[in-house]
């Protein structure tokens, strides 16, 4: 990456010259993609009030709520099934969204402070994604992803996920798991990679988790995101929340 980025989100509003309020709004569209947060005490908080919509309601099989940012968009004209990351064989783009990078970096040290309020039935994660101005530049490194169902009754421990998605770049294989960490998910903890071009190191609060010999050889997205998967047959009663207090990024020396 060329020049050093940081995000303490403690300057006002969000930052629409690198962050847009939505997630993967090109399968459903802005309007129904839109996150619910807030910037507040050096913090972006994303949150799934109780009546907050379905995303994809029509299209995704299992019923989803999701409030993200990402830091680039891009997808094919209305109809096409040029997009990121799609769900579903044969999906097609709802609303065309013009091609724009707030934050792609390519190679570098890229680190997230975060913490959590998760119930059963919520996930968070933070990951990065290739920006699919062709195809096979679609590759995943997942700095963590956790489900709530796996914190510990007393908060303290939990299975955080790390690793690399191919999904349609050949040069990638599968090298995804979750491991039981010893850490409280809501207070804040330190998520990081440092990613070079002959390989990824996965840091948690400085420590490293994984080495993998693969690395994407393009620029990708940062992509923030806390989900909920609700129950059709009952009433949501936890409101879950992925609360971002830092978000740098930089070249490695």
């Amino acid at each position: 990456m060329d020049e050093p980025f940081h995000d303490s989100f403690d300057d006002g509003p969000l930052d629409r010259g690198r962050w847009l309020p939505h997630y993967l709004p090109h399968w459903s569209s802005c309007a129904e993609s839109a996150a619910t947060y807030e910037v507040l005490d050096s913090e972006l908080r994303l949150s799934i009030p109780h009546d907050q919509g379905l995303w994809c309601a029509d299209t995704h099989a299992k019923p989803l709520r999701v409030s993200g940012v990402q830091s680039g968009a891009f997808s094919g004209p209305v109809g096409s099934t040029v997009g990121q990351q799609p769900f579903a064989d044969d999906q097609v783009v709802r609303e065309e969204q013009p091609a724009w990078w707030g934050w792609t970096p390519e190679h570098g040290r890229i680190e997230v402070r975060a913490r959590m309020e998760l119930s059963e039935t919520s996930m968070a994660s933070v990951w990065m994604i290739g920006l699919e101005d062709s195809p096979e530049r679609c590759g995943e490194i997942c700095l963590f992803e956790v489900f709530g169902n796996t914190i510990a009754a007393d908060g303290a421990r939990a299975d955080v996920g790390t690793g690399v998605h191919p999904f349609r770049d050949p040069s990638l294989v599968e090298e995804f798991s979750a491991e039981p960490q010893d850490i409280d998910m809501r207070a804040s903890h330190s998520y990081a990679v440092e990613w070079r071009p002959d390989g990824i190191d996965f840091l948690l609060d400085g420590r490293v988790v994984r080495r993998s010999s693969q690395s994407p050889s393009y620029p990708m997205q940062m992509m923030i995101a806390v989900f909920d998967f609700p129950d059709p047959g009952s009433e949501p009663t936890h409101v879950p929340v992925l609360a971002v207090e830092d978000v740098r990024g930089e070249t490695l020396r």
